[in-house]
């Protein structure tokens, strides 16, 4: 790893494998101050700007899957708005969320498609979670991530998204071939700006 940039309050170091950005182990909050901010959060199931937001992840969705497809929804937060949506469309959605809904029983099933919409970023271990989550797929199935993605470091010095204290760990386009390659996924595929899909082979 390499010294990337750092603010007043962290230091951010890059992998040199992956291009992963990550905050040293002594910055992260404690579980309690992570839960604490999350309960500020403001993601109404009913509102409409929300609603249409998580419906950018929806549609590429819907153009891979066909209902009634097994998809968890990792990290659903207090509001599973996502999930509403996708049931709307006729699919089997599970929730789990370590603060929210920690229903372990979920993470022993596997399913057609994973989501996970602004979670990895809060991730401690990102390489071991996701691998966790990667072989709960089923044969030819997509692991869904949203998060914004690492340019530069210019880029990433006037970067609002960096300073959330339980964002740890930011992913460059590279951190997402790398993991497809360490997972031996059968394709990879970029949506809009902050937006990718993993496919697992058969």
């Amino acid at each position: 790893m390499s010294f990337f940039s750092e603010d007043k309050k962290r230091t951010f170091f890059q992998c040199q494998n992956c291009q992963l950005v990550f905050t040293e182990q002594s910055t992260w909050p404690s579980a309690h101050e992570e839960k604490a901010i999350y309960d500020l959060h403001e993601n109404d199931v009913d509102d409409s700007g929300y609603n249409q937001f998580l419906n950018r992840i929806v549609s590429p969705l819907k153009e891979r899957l066909s209902p009634p497809a097994q998809i968890l929804d990792f990290g659903c937060g207090p509001a599973p708005a996502l999930a509403k949506q996708l049931q709307k469309e006729g699919f089997d959605v599970s929730l789990y969320d370590s603060f929210y809904q920690p229903n372990n029983t979920v993470l022993e099933d596997s399913y057609h498609a994973i989501v996970a919409t602004e979670v990895i970023e809060h991730l401690h271990q990102p390489r071991q979670e996701l691998e966790k989550l990667w072989q709960q797929l089923k044969p030819n199935g997509w692991l869904a991530l949203m998060t914004q993605r690492v340019k530069d470091v210019d880029a990433f010095e006037r970067w609002q998204y960096k300073n959330d204290p339980t964002h740890v760990c930011f992913y460059h386009e590279q951190s997402f071939y790398w993991l497809a390659e360490a997972f031996g996924a059968q394709a990879i595929e970029f949506v809009g700006r902050d937006m990718v899909f993993i496919q697992k082979g058969a």
